[in-house]
């Protein structure tokens, strides 16, 4: 099984550039998927006694807009939830792979997660993929998908390590300002790198 770290910044495209290497016929975990999961689970109750009642939607699920605005102005409250968040991601991650592998030992298995280069995880997997794109485009995305004024997108993605310093832990890079086809001509070609790296 060939482990990849699929990465980039805010609003670059790793879920299409995930869905597209799934088409593919690669196996995607996705990192913000497990986060639903676990806030949903077995990380709810601690989340609510940290954050108290008022993260919740009247069902008491979290509502996690609601908790994103609390961390994010606030970096102790951030460190705090990772703290709850970040190792019931982990477990269930090592849980699909292993199922994964059971399945196909031969898999290449990308695990998408926005911070892999920030937290180091990255370092745990044969292969990095960075997805990027030029930053008008990144800052009109995340506009036009989370309704943010241009200010708001500009201060998360400042809040990240710039694109041109991840490019530096990346053995591949996927730009995809241009169009869907020529981010998809960069995939096949990287998937049949990776493929290679199997024979």
């Amino acid at each position: 099984m060939l482990t990849v770290a699929l990465t980039g910044g805010l609003a670059t495209g790793k879920s299409t550039v995930g869905r597209m290497f799934g088409e593919l016929g690669c196996e995607l975990v996705e990192a913000d998927r497990l986060g639903h999961e676990v806030l949903s689970g077995p990380g709810r109750d601690a989340t609510v006694a940290l954050f108290g009642e008022g993260i919740c939607h009247p069902d008491g699920s979290i509502n996690r807009r609601a908790l994103g605005a609390i961390v994010f102005q606030d970096p102790a409250k951030l460190a705090q939830l990772n703290a709850i968040v970040h190792p019931l991601v982990e477990a269930l991650r090592e849980q699909r792979f292993l199922a994964i592998f059971e399945a196909d030992p031969h898999a290449i298995v990308l695990y998408e997660a926005a911070i892999h280069i920030e937290t180091g995880i990255y370092k745990q997997f044969a292969r990095v993929v960075l997805v990027t794109c030029d930053e008008e485009t990144q800052i009109g995305r995340a506009m036009a998908r989370s309704q943010w004024t241009r200010e708001e997108a500009l201060a998360r993605i400042r809040r990240q390590i710039p694109l041109a310093q991840k490019r530096k832990f990346a053995d591949y890079v996927i730009d995809t300002s241009i169009s869907l086809d020529d981010t998809r001509r960069q995939i096949e070609e990287t998937y049949n790198e990776l493929r290679a790296l199997q024979e």
